[in-house]
């Protein structure tokens, strides 16, 4: 706002200035002017008075003369001297009247001797050292010249009055300065100010900042200014609003899609990666933005794939598998060009669908079915070949008949348990299964588990040992938690060689009770662990199948310890034995069944 008041006030400053100084030039000539002439007209009436009380005394009376015109000058307040004919100073009111040089070289008096009039001057006295003003008039007697009255006043009066009017001028000048700021500031408050609001609202505006207001828009001249502007304001934050809040969703979906998302621009520059990336490439790909996709991405066929659709400009869908550790993730990749409206390419854009748990859903349904069909098989084939012979006439035979109906028995006995098995984990993995929730002691649990299972240790001459720690007592469906702990034994005996021992630990925790059994079985190889609790996985096929397991115990165990909330783990060294952990909560949470 001081720039427009600035550019109002030194104009009109300037312009009252130049008026003041021309009235001063215009006025003080003038004001001298008639003031001079009023003391012409003084200084001449005087001298007429002053020639009057001098006319009857001689020029040579100098001591009468000098004192008549000593006690004339104090009462006219005037400086008089009387001159000779010869330019002599014969009387002079300041009593100065050594060193006087001849008068009759002075302007006024030479004024008197041409013309044989008046004469006047303004000039510095040589006498007094000041400005004044002389008068002079001829002193005659019978028409002839005797000498010279001259008169002469101070200018001080009038030099005083000249610089009075420049005062005033100036005084009126600096007065009509300050009138001039407070009318300018008074102007620029209703005038500037208001445009002055709207500049700093439109600067705030153009700085991003979308909640500044004008408030001043009552001035008829600037109201609908600055209503325009509130209302632009007010439509950039709601639009500045509504692109947030999609950017927000936008940022939202992109960090929180299950799928990886890339976008690369025509340098090569990565300038989004999300977060699903970091599981897909099991990296921290945070640190690949906005650098070379090249230099940070390790995997030869998705260069090779970016590299592809940089070159052709189409969509393009490809899957690869990409190395984690030791294992490969088989990744569904969708690439497309992104092509901005000049129909130039801006970069492109890359989708990675993570299909690793499809991959192995579907070989693990190829599995099943080849297992079933396998498991199924080999007593159906058992029982028909049998039967088959007995009908032979083997029927006759007490000793076969008796042998082939045991070993038919046999094979229906296993082939209902297969069957059992199949239905009970079918049972487990649905929707509306649920636990029967009560207290359970597990150092009870585990000798009701004994009592059943000790008939199997004796026959393959093997010790299970019993180590009981703390308080058991848990949050469990007990008979499914005693399924579990028969299918581990089981499992531990059908692997175990004779004379083994297996251990049965049960160790009160903080929230916690671990269960633990271990053998000196066979072991398991540390590449297989990840794959035991699958449907009919088996370590050595051939001896698992003679062992008269159904190859789903296992997997039943996994699906019941995570119904329970229970960590399922396992450690094993080959030829040395197995240890199965499972930890449990002693209180179950909200949503333990499945």
């Amino acid at each position: 706002m001081s720039s427009y008041k600035y550019r109002l006030i030194l104009p009109l400053s300037l312009i009252i200035l130049i008026v003041l100084a021309s009235l001063g030039a215009i006025l003080g000539p003038l004001f001298k002017d008639f003031y001079l002439e009023g003391m012409n007209d003084r200084i001449a009436k005087e001298s007429l008075v002053i020639a009057y009380h001098i006319e009857d005394i001689e020029l040579n009376e100098t001591e009468v003369l000098q004192n008549t015109v000593i006690e004339l000058a104090e009462r006219l307040d005037i400086r008089i001297t009387i001159i000779d004919a010869e330019g002599e100073a014969l009387a002079e009111s300041t009593g100065n009247l050594e060193d006087q040089d001849n008068r009759l070289s002075r302007p006024e008096i030479q004024e008197v001797i041409k013309n044989g009039a008046a004469g006047r001057s303004v000039r510095v006295s040589n006498t007094v050292n000041e400005e004044l003003l002389y008068y002079a008039i001829p002193l005659e007697d019978n028409g002839e010249v005797k000498g010279y009255l001259r008169l002469s006043l101070a200018m001080d009066e009038l030099n005083s009055v000249y610089q009075s009017i420049w005062t005033l001028l100036i005084v009126s000048f600096f007065l009509a300065f300050v009138i001039i700021v407070l009318l300018t500031t008074k102007i620029t408050n209703q005038m500037v100010k208001p445009v002055e609001e709207a500049r700093r609202v439109s600067n705030e505006l153009a700085k991003g900042n979308f909640q500044a207001r004008t408030f001043d828009v009552s001035d008829y001249r600037t109201g609908e200014l600055n209503r325009s502007i509130n209302v632009l304001a007010e439509n950039l934050q709601q639009i500045t609003n509504t692109y947030e809040i999609q950017q927000e969703r936008l940022e939202t979906l992109i960090e929180n899609m299950g799928s990886g998302l890339i976008l690369i621009n025509t340098k090569g520059d990565i300038t989004l990666v999300n977060r699903s990336c970091k599981d897909i490439f099991d990296e921290n790909t945070d640190q690949w933005k906005n650098n070379l996709y090249y230099k940070v991405i390790k995997h030869k066929y998705v260069n090779k794939f970016i590299q592809e659709i940089f070159l052709s400009e189409k969509r393009t869908r490809r899957q690869i598998k990409i190395p984690v550790g030791i294992y490969f993730r088989h990744v569904d990749v969708h690439g497309a060009p992104i092509i901005g409206h000049d129909e130039k390419l801006k970069g492109i854009v890359l989708v990675f669908h993570d299909v690793t748990e499809l991959k192995k859903l579907e070989q693990a349904r190829k599995d099943f079915v080849a297992n079933v069909s396998h498991e199924l098989k080999t007593p159906v084939t058992s029982l028909k070949g049998f039967t088959e012979t007995l009908l032979d006439g083997a029927m006759n035979d007490e000793k076969l008949r008796k042998k082939f109906l045991t070993i038919i028995a046999n094979e229906s006995e296993r082939l209902e348990g297969l069957i059992s098995d199949l239905l009970e984990l079918s049972k487990i993995e649905g929707d509306h299964f649920q636990l029967n929730w009560q207290k359970v002691n597990i150092e009870s649990l585990v000798a009701d588990v004994l009592l059943i299972l000790n008939d199997k240790a004796i026959v393959k001459k093997m010790r299970i040992e019993t180590k009981i720690l703390g308080d058991t007592w848990v949050e469990a469906d007990p008979h499914r938690l005693k399924q579990v702990l028969i299918n581990l034994i089981v499992n531990a005996i059908a692997y175990t060689p004779e004379e083994g021992v297996i251990t049965i630990r049960v160790k009160e925790q903080a929230e916690t009770v671990l269960m633990e059994v271990e053998d000196t079985g066979i072991g398991i190889n540390k590449k297989e662990i990840p794959r035991i609790f699958e449907r009919f996985y088996r370590v050595e096929r051939a001896r698992s199948r003679n062992s008269g397991g159904t190859g789903l115990g296992l997997a039943i165990v996994k699906h019941l310890a995570e119904a329970h909330g229970a960590k399922l783990s396992v450690d094993s060294d080959i030829g040395r034995g197995t240890v199965f952990r499972l930890v449990i909560l002693k209180e179950k949470k909200e949503s333990k069944s499945m």
